[in-house]
């Protein structure tokens, strides 16, 4: 079991060589504009573009919470838009994080990885704009990844 490897810098420039996989949480309403996404895009158009096309197109595909879409926007670089967030807004309902769907889409993206043999970066998935807490967030990414020997680097921007 490797361990969770924890890096000041920016999950949008992966560190190290081989295939890499940057993991993000989406919301489930088609929205990006805030948080993560916008350093995405500023480095990317493809991932925003494959997102939207997937949430308008959601009748006629596996959009929804859990599911994973992996965009490649490099030859060595892939985005995974894991929707594991229910709307936008904290409110009487709680927070919009969905930590199942998490756990979900964690298990789709390892098995990913481990066919591309694929290290994982992300900013701490899901305790932004998600509202979720790194504290139970974690346990998952132990669980998901790491327990399965995948290499994961966590990025906290300055």
């Amino acid at each position: 079991m490797s361990e969770i490897r924890y890096v000041r810098g920016d999950a949008t420039s992966p560190q190290g060589k081989g295939a890499k996989v940057i993991v993000h949480v989406c919301n489930d309403l088609g929205g990006w504009g805030k948080g993560f996404v916008l350093a995405l895009s500023r480095r990317w158009p493809e991932p925003e573009a494959a997102y939207r096309s997937w949430h308008r197109d959601r009748a006629r595909n596996d959009f929804g919470l859990g599911a994973v879409q992996f965009v490649r926007v490099s030859p060595f670089v892939q985005v995974a838009n894991l929707v594991g967030q229910h709307g936008m807004r904290r409110g009487s309902k709680g927070v919009p994080v969905r930590y199942e769907a998490i756990d979900t889409g964690l298990a789709a993206v390892a098995d990913h990885a481990l066919e591309l043999g694929a290290s994982l970066h992300m900013p701490r998935i899901g305790c932004g704009l998600a509202g979720g807490t790194w504290s139970r967030i974690e346990p998952l990414i132990e669980s998901r990844l790491t327990a399965r020997n995948l290499s994961v680097t966590v990025y906290d921007f300055d």
